[in-house]
């Protein structure tokens, strides 16, 4: 399933990473949602860098450290994966 609305201001780091995530087994596919942007938010994260907020039905609800701030994130999954992909994704950081 092809990323839905992206963004201008989805760096190139944060594209590979995406790729990456969708590439996961149980993944069926990441949605790229709102971006907040300013400097200072996630300051502390490289480029690229996914955190997982919190499950969801139907998938998990991330944001990832772009160059001009933050964006939100859905990767739908196969809810039979999880927490291997949680893990998956944690261990991409």
């Amino acid at each position: 399933m092809p990323s839905r609305g992206r963004h201008q201001s989805t760096s190139k780091e944060c594209q590979q990473t995406i790729k990456k995530i969708e590439g996961l087994p149980g993944v069926v596919g990441v949605i790229i949602g709102r971006s907040y942007g300013g400097k200072s938010l996630g300051g502390g994260s490289r480029t690229g860098t996914v955190k997982i907020q919190r499950k969801q039905p139907g998938g998990l609800k991330a944001v990832t450290q772009t160059a001009k701030g933050l964006q939100e994130l859905f990767i739908r999954t196969d809810s039979t994966h999880d927490d291997a992909i949680i893990e998956a994704i944690e261990a991409l950081s």
